[in-house]
């Protein structure tokens, strides 16, 4: 597959690519595509540190011509970015291409990190990318709940579980399969798309659990 990553030079972006290259060609998605190329080759060269010879590839380009390729779309951006960015990429991506949010609506406040979307009363994330999509069945949400510095770490275990909504079987099976292949990582089906707003809640959750307990890079471990 192809699997383009919008934000992917972020560094949640860099850990899904490094991850992901040893079986996919992965395709690194930024405003400019220069940067996004040299992203590209700072990864494959971890990659390769990493991993030894990798069975796909890493490359970079802007983010509409990494819509247009991908058949499967990761959505690494910020809440706040959501539809400045997917105006612009969602229109131009394939009928049977996949997308994947893993966005949170999440701010820090002096209480802690907290839901913006019940504390201002915001739309969940889910709900403004599907506003983009010509076919709602093909988003996916999944990835909320994962350590980006373990992500982007290959010598730091994962054991993470990661929760998934969607309504599309056969797009679900395809995000199942991706969450397989990075090793520690099991899937959890939570129902279709409108329970997402479930999963974004648990990464606000998660991180004051973190900083009041003194957790070194959590995740959730359902047993």
């Amino acid at each position: 597959m192809k699997v383009g990553i919008i934000g992917g030079t972020g560094g949640m972006g860099k850990g899904f690519a490094l991850r992901w290259s040893q079986n996919h060609d992965v395709i690194i998605g930024s405003r400019d595509a220069t940067r996004a190329s040299e992203s590209a080759v700072e990864i494959t060269n971890m990659a390769k540190e990493a991993f030894g010879e990798i069975k796909g590839t890493i490359s970079g380009n802007d983010n509409v011509s990494v819509a247009k390729e991908s058949d499967v779309l990761i959505l690494s951006i910020p809440y706040e970015n959501i539809d400045s960015v997917c105006s612009g990429i969602l229109s131009e991506i394939k009928d049977s291409c996949v997308v994947v949010s893993p966005i949170v609506p999440m701010t820090k406040t002096d209480v802690g990190f907290e839901c913006v979307s019940i504390k201002d009363n915001k739309p969940f994330s889910y709900k403004l990318v599907a506003d983009h999509m010509k076919d709602k069945s093909k988003l996916v949400s999944a990835f909320h709940v994962i350590s980006e510095k373990k992500l982007i770490n290959p010598t730091l275990e994962l054991d993470y579980d990661i929760f998934v909504c969607g309504d599309d079987k056969e797009s679900v099976g395809i995000v199942n399969t991706l969450i397989d292949e990075i090793k520690g990582l099991r899937s959890i089906y939570l129902g279709p798309i409108e329970l997402s707003y479930l999963a974004e809640m648990s990464t606000p959750l998660l991180l004051n659990a973190m900083i009041r307990n003194k957790i070194k890079n959590p995740g959730i471990k359902i047993i």
